[in-house]
């Protein structure tokens, strides 16, 4: 039984998590950090981290980038492994996340997606094989009106995996607008969608001579995002300091 502190229990993610959890013989929040202490769940809430006195194997940070410094500082205190969800971490932030792996388990992932992540290590091989084939490479996402950044982490990690895998040999295009130019050999084209409610679609091209191959994902909730950080609370409970990411739970 992996026992987890819930960071941001009462947002939306940390609602969904929780309802998870309930589901899962394997995990059990034994805490919860939120502004608002109420908790329909049964386990205690604390308004800081810094005042949680349970003990835990993990803690899974669905929470706001102003409580990240005092996280990071518990985790390492405590000798307890974080996984790191929030978005927008200033470089100073990040900096701070890396730092804080040299002390503890720390895991953080552009998408905590099971499915999204296990898409970015099939790629690589993809890339190995039809790149030097002729190949180009193209990625389409699509999200929601209300999403505020283009292109999305998700469809820059796609991107980062297949240029791993060709040591770093392409660049990104995402606009082409501003200039009319044959496209070049070493390019990943990203385009992104705005509009409705879309949770998320990321689709990636392999567009050879007379074939195409797709590699396409779609989120329909964000409770993906939560089983995913379930996977990697349970995965990181009694590992050693270090920095991971999904791929590594994916890896096992």
């Amino acid at each position: 039984m992996t026992r987890v502190i819930m960071n941001g229990c009462n947002g939306h993610m940390g609602r969904v998590i929780s309802d998870l959890c309930a589901q899962d013989d394997d995990v059990e929040i034994v805490a919860g950090v939120d502004i608002d202490t109420q908790t329909p769940y049964g386990y205690p809430v604390f308004a800081k981290i810094a005042d949680c006195n349970v003990e835990a194997d993990a803690i899974i940070d669905f929470s706001h980038v102003s409580c990240i410094d005092g996280l990071l500082t518990y985790s390492v205190e405590r000798s307890v492994p974080v996984i790191v969800c929030t978005t927008g971490l200033s470089e100073e932030q990040n900096a701070a996340v890396r730092a804080a792996s040299e002390k503890v388990a720390v895991l953080k992932s552009a998408n905590m997606s099971l499915g999204i992540n296990t898409l970015i290590e099939l790629l690589k091989p993809a890339a190995r094989a039809l790149a030097p084939a002729g190949f180009d490479v193209e990625i389409v996402e699509k999200h929601h009106n209300r999403k505020l950044d283009a292109p999305s982490g998700t469809a820059i990690a796609l991107a980062d995996s297949v240029n791993e895998a060709m040591d770093g040999a392409y660049e990104y295009k995402l606009d082409r607008s501003s200039e009319r130019k044959k496209r070049d050999k070493k390019e990943i084209g990203i385009q992104a969608v705005r509009g409705g409610n879309i949770v998320g679609e990321h689709e990636v091209f392999f567009c050879g001579t007379d074939e195409v191959i797709t590699f396409k994902h779609t989120a329909y909730s964000r409770a993906i995002f939560g089983k995913g950080a379930i996977e990697a609370a349970k995965f990181l409970a009694g590992k050693p300091a270090g920095f991971y990411d999904m791929g590594d739970v994916i890896r096992g």
